[in-house]
């Protein structure tokens, strides 16, 4: 269901108001609505938006909005995107405590300073000031340095329009930053190199199949196997010698009439 706006004139001016919440979120409760997006409906009044007091996720990306005043009440807001409108401040959100993304490219943002208000926002990790893809931009970010003094005023970001500045990942990030630069910069003059020489990478006897060795192991393997057959056969000669002296100790002697019986 598209929600409807209620018109403030008689041109595309659109001013929220509470039947048109409930009728797109299906609450019948403006404090229950958790989800909103409300992207490219020319708006220019957020009306009582500030009473959805449990959002979470709002998307308010391709509207005329000038001010955020009643997004001030929304302490429960995680994710905003007020991208491609006419902001010129921020302030409402220093009291938007859970805020952790904020998108706000395609604004009028013209300084650094005008982030201040959002320095106090511990959970604030993600922040988007221009987006190349969608063209979106603000004047602040026409300054080469301006990453680095928004890195510096608000310490705690993981990542500034789509590229990670701390945490895991950061350094991979400066790495195609750094070849980035390297490649786009005035080539000089190249210097040329001697030919070297193609050397293999092993030597060339390394692919020759070894030679071969006759029967070696065969031989060892029946040598071995004789000597133990020689072993067995002396051992069980042994054993004869053994059993024929044990006989003749216990065979009674010539003429001895003693006999014993068990």
């Amino acid at each position: 269901m598209e929600p409807h706006g209620e018109r403030a004139g008689e041109g595309d001016r659109v001013r929220i108001t509470a039947q048109m919440l409930k009728a797109w979120s299906g609450e019948f409760s403006l404090e229950s609505i958790l989800l909103l997006k409300l992207c490219g409906l020319g708006l220019v009044d957020l009306g009582c938006l500030g009473e959805c007091l449990g959002l979470e996720w709002l998307d308010l990306s391709g509207n005329t909005l000038t001010h955020l005043g009643p997004l001030a009440s929304l302490r429960q807001l995680t994710v905003l995107n007020v991208s491609a409108n006419r902001l010129t401040g921020l302030e409402p959100l220093a009291s938007c405590e859970s805020l952790q993304s904020l998108n706000v490219a395609g604004n009028l943002l013209a300084g650094v300073g005008q982030l201040q208000c959002l320095a106090g926002l511990q959970r604030l990790e993600h922040l988007r000031l221009q987006d190349p893809l969608a063209r979106l931009s603000n004047p602040l970010c026409s300054s080469p340095s301006y990453r680095a003094a928004v890195g510096e005023l608000l310490p705690g970001l993981k990542v500034i329009d789509g590229e990670r500045v701390s945490g895991q990942g950061s350094e991979f990030y400066q790495l195609c930053r750094d070849l980035d630069k390297s490649l786009h910069r005035s080539p000089g003059p190249v210097s040329t190199l001697p030919p070297c020489e193609a050397k293999p990478w092993v030597e060339p006897s390394y692919w020759k199949p070894p030679q071969a060795q006759g029967s070696s192991i065969l031989e060892d393997a029946c040598r071995q196997f004789r000597d133990t057959i020689q072993e067995c056969q002396e051992l069980s000669q042994k054993a004869d010698d053994s059993l024929a002296q044990a006989e003749e100790a216990l065979r009674p002697a010539s003429g001895d009439t003693t006999s014993f019986v068990f």
